[in-house]
């Protein structure tokens, strides 16, 4: 096995960005800072909820919504803090401000 098979992190699809958690607002709800630039209100789906735990400055997958789609979205994934540094490494966090 190589080291790439090993380290493998979930990549984006086509319509979905990565974001960094702002705030919690409670109700699921979190501000996000995306990728393209907008801030967006994103929802953690009822499949996630009870599952994953999101704190402030997390990096996450976002999917926007149809409908208003560069103010709203729903959370896909949470990364954890080695795929952060696996992300770093291949580029994907460019354009947000990450420690």
């Amino acid at each position: 096995m190589t080291e790439e098979q090993k380290t493998r992190i979930r990549e984006p699809k086509d319509d979905q960005l990565i974001g960094k958690v702002v705030e919690l607002l409670g109700a699921d709800r979190l501000r996000v800072e995306c990728e393209d630039g907008n801030e967006r209100m994103v929802r953690i789906p009822g499949r996630l909820r009870k599952r994953v735990w999101v704190n402030r400055d997390d990096i996450i997958i976002v999917e926007p919504w149809d409908v208003e789609s560069d103010k709203k979205g729903d959370m896909v994934w949470r990364y954890n803090k080695n795929k952060i540094h696996q992300l770093k490494k291949k580029g994907y966090l460019k354009r947000l401000s990450v420690s």
